[in-house]
C-alpha cells in the first residue's frame, strides 16, 4: 500500500514539475490557473476524507485545515481569473494531478486507523514538496499576469507552513510506534 501512495505522488510530482512543460511549452496562464486550482482541489478532496476517517486528532485537525486553507487560495485564484476574464483551460498536468488526486482518495478510502493516518500524512508531505517544487520551477517563472504571479507568491508560504506541518505530525506519528 505504501509503495502505491508513493506512486501516486511522485505521480503527481512528475505531473507538476514536468508535466508537457518539459518538451519546451511553457504552461500559459490559463493553464497555470488550471493547475491551481486542481492542485488545490485534491488537498481538499484528501482533507475532507482526513476529517472525517483519521483516528489521531493531529491528523483529523490538519485534514480540516487544509480543507480551509486550500478553499481559501482556490477561492482567491477563481476570483482572479473571474477579474481578469480568463477562463482556466484544462491541460495534462492538471489532468495528471486530478487523476492522480482520485486515486490517492481511492486508496486511503481502503485504510483505517493508524495505517490511513500514516498514509495521508506520508502523502501529504510529498505532494507539498511536489507543490512547491512547481511552484518554484514552473509556475512562477511562467507566470505572465502579475496579479496572477502575485496569488502565486503570497500562497506560497502557506504551502511551506503545511509542509513543515505535515513533517512535524509525520515525525509524531513515527514515535507512536
Amino acid at each position: 500500500m505504501k509503495r502505491t501512495l508513493q506512486a501516486i505522488a511522485l505521480s503527481v510530482l512528475a505531473a507538476v514539475a514536468g508535466g508537457s512543460w518539459a518538451q519546451g511549452a511553457a504552461p500559459t496562464d490559463p493553464q497555470i490557473a488550471h493547475i491551481v486550482v486542481t492542485a488545490n482541489q485534491v488537498d481538499i478532496d484528501a482533507g475532507k476524507l482526513a476529517e472525517s476517517k483519521a483516528t489521531s486528532k493531529d491528523v483529523k485537525a490538519f485534514g480540516k485545515q487544509m480543507v480551509t486553507d486550500h478553499t481559501a487560495v482556490n477561492k482567491s485564484a477563481t476570483e482572479l481569473v473571474t477579474k481578469l476574464k480568463v477562463k482556466p483551460e484544462d491541460n495534462d498536468t492538471s489532468k495528471s494531478l486530478k487523476k492522480g488526486g482520485d486515486e490517492n482518495v481511492a486508496k486511503l478510502k481502503k485504510l483505517k486507523g493508524a495505517e490511513f493516518d500514516k498514509a495521508y500524512v506520508d502523502n501529504e508531505v510529498t505532494y507539498h514538496e511536489a507543490v512547491i517544487d512547481a511552484l518554484d520551477k514552473t509556475l512562477l517563472p511562467n507566470a505572465k499576469n502579475a496579479e496572477l504571479k502575485a496569488l502565486l507568491e503570497k500562497s506560497r508560504p502557506a504551502f511551506v507552513a503545511h509542509l513543515e506541518h505535515a513533517k512535524q505530525i509525520q515525525s509524531s506519528l513515527g514515535k507512536g510506534k
